[in-house]
């Protein structure tokens, strides 16, 4: 059976997997491009760039979760974002993100233009998120995030970091069946960076392959993130080349959706590791990338 993402206006294919979803911080704030694009037209200039680069969705954010982060009020994230979408939803081919936790932001993002709900806070941020995702019928992404940014890396502990996070996000997917949301609009992301160690984040991205067993999309974000420059010895390393390494590691072991700040080194990496035989489901070898 072929899998998909129903995203509502339109479904993706996945068997093409990893599609690339491109990162669009309109913050000033992130850990890694923050500042880069708060201006609007600079914004729209970046998601038509990774368009060209070989993106297949592009999740645009105007609240910055990195750790200690400070909290953004819904106005302000609502001016951060909507115009960046209204200005790019006549222009792009890909769909839209929107990456919020605020049903307000997430309401009014659908309106102008995106497709896609991605929350870090698994749909628990927000009470009245699944009625918005409901009634538009959009794609949602639930994410495992333990804790809050302002807490979650406050010595995050688990006893088995897989199981715990696979029994959360089976536990999301059920709730959002429950309250309505299609089986095929959900895709679920483990929350590499969020509330866990470096040593927590190596050891679920080496279970990728069995996160595939939840029967969604799987989404990975684990770009330029903080594990990358421990395990490399050097904290301000650039961690472009590392980012690549692990996505090649998760595209060999299914995952459907590769979050990522290099867009076009991304893919020009994944195209050839798929040419030279890396990704070795069949399907996914004849289909060009």
């Amino acid at each position: 059976m072929t899998k998909t993402w129903n995203l509502g206006r339109r479904t993706l294919d996945l068997q093409r997997r990893p599609l690339i979803m491109g990162i669009l911080n309109v913050t000033p704030d992130s850990f890694s491009d923050g500042g880069k694009y708060r201006q609007t037209a600079a914004a729209i200039d970046a998601a038509l760039q990774m368009q060209a680069d070989g993106a297949d969705l592009i999740d645009i954010g105007g609240e910055s979760t990195r750790p200690y982060s400070d909290p953004v009020a819904g106005g302000e994230e609502l001016r951060r974002v909507v115009p960046v979408i209204q200005g790019l939803a006549g222009q792009l081919d890909i769909p839209i993100s929107i990456d919020t936790s605020k049903a307000d932001v997430a309401d009014a993002a659908i309106d102008a233009g995106a497709q896609i709900i991605n929350d870090v806070t698994g749909l628990e941020g927000d009470p009245a998120m699944t009625g918005v995702a409901r009634r538009h019928g959009v794609g949602v992404c639930v994410m495992h995030m333990k804790g809050t940014p302002q807490t979650m890396q406050d010595d995050p502990s688990y006893d088995d970091v897989v199981q715990e996070i696979y029994d959360y996000l089976l536990q999301r997917r059920q709730f959002c069946l429950d309250a309505g949301i299609q089986q095929d609009r959900i895709c679920l992301d483990p929350g590499i960076g969020f509330g866990k160690t470096h040593e927590h984040n190596l050891t679920l991205l080496r279970a990728t392959d069995r996160f595939t067993a939840l029967a969604a999309p799987i989404l990975i974000g684990h770009s330029r993130k903080g594990f990358i420059g421990k395990r490399l010895g050097d904290k301000s390393a650039d961690r472009t080349f590392g980012t690549l390494g692990v996505s090649l590691a998760v595209a060999a072991m299914g995952a459907d959706i590769i979050r990522v700040h290099d867009v076009a080194a991304t893919h020009q990496a994944l195209t050839l590791f798929r040419d030279v035989g890396g990704m070795r489901h069949e399907s996914q070898m004849d289909a060009p990338f």
